[in-house]
């Protein structure tokens, strides 16, 4: 892998999944903390919408795709405060129509369409400089947004009564954490795919999240396995010549299997005799 870094889209792609390693494992504590997972998916599915849209009325597909999640992920959140016991459905409804009003735009977009596969798994070894220069800002701005509404995400995110009390603006605060998401979602999608995002969000911080004892180090934790990921998956894909968005996954999907066998390990039953409990 070290030779391969001669290589200028090596070297972008490497940035890349290492500031979306950050984006994600400080985002993705919040989504796996408050369990808003199924939220987060909503939001990357919808953004085809946004895509289409883009395409259809020849817009910049990053101000589109941002200004039709930003809309579908607030509409998504203030139904899960107001309807919790039908969020899910309608989560579900928008995520499925969001992304149909997308393909379909593109559908009757004359001209090239954009293959749509590439929204999936990303192209993370095409990754220009422009782009790294704006996923940095972005990592810049969200990691200084979380640390100065640190507590207050806190509070929120374990016990929402509490914060309440200690007079935290919850509502106002769980759709800015909600916009946040949907911005790093849009922008992790242009680079390494809608799948990619959501392996990243969910994966590092569900591991990490038994063995940390603050969100901070939660955050700082998943922050550092998703950059493991990225890298052990780009090595993968140089090495054996594999899709790079898929071979990353395949390496997450592999460290989240294996976080479960020491559990099982432990807790499996222990063999019943006629005498009793065998012991170990």
């Amino acid at each position: 892998m070290i030779e391969a870094l001669q290589f200028e889209f090596i070297r972008n792609a490497l940035i890349a999944g290492l500031l979306t390693s950050v984006l994600c494992g400080v985002m993705g504590t919040l989504v796996v903390v408050n369990r808003i997972s199924f939220l987060s998916g909503g939001i990357a599915h919808a953004a085809y919408g946004g895509i289409g849209l883009a395409f259809y009325f020849g817009w910049p597909i990053l101000a589109g795709t941002i200004g039709f999640s930003l809309a579908a992920a607030l509409i998504m959140a203030a139904v899960t405060l107001k309807a919790k016991h039908r969020g899910d459905t309608i989560i579900g409804v928008v995520w499925a129509v969001g992304m149909a009003t997308g393909i379909i735009l593109i559908d009757l977009t004359p001209g090239y369409n954009v293959d749509l596969m590439s929204y999936l798994f990303g192209s993370i070894l095409t990754v220009p400089g422009s782009d790294l220069w704006i996923m940095l800002a972005l990592a810049v701005l969200i990691t200084v947004l979380v640390a100065l509404y640190y507590k207050d995400l806190l509070a929120l995110s374990y016990d929402e009564e509490f914060a309440r009390i200690r007079g935290v603006p919850a509502k106002p605060l769980y759709f800015a954490m909600i916009a946040m998401l949907s911005v790093t979602i849009v922008m992790v999608i242009q680079v390494v795919g809608l799948i990619l995002v959501i392996a990243l969000l969910t994966i590092p911080p569900f591991i990490v999240e038994k063995h940390a004892n603050s969100l901070f180090q939660m955050m700082i934790g998943s922050s550092l396995l998703g950059a493991f990921f990225t890298v052990s998956g780009l090595w993968l894909s140089y090495t054996f010549d594999l899709t790079s968005g898929a071979s990353i996954i395949m390496v997450a999907g592999a460290g989240f299997f294996l976080s479960l066998l020491p559990g099982r390990l432990i807790s499996r039953p222990r063999a019943v005799t006629p005498n009793g409990p065998k012991g170990p």
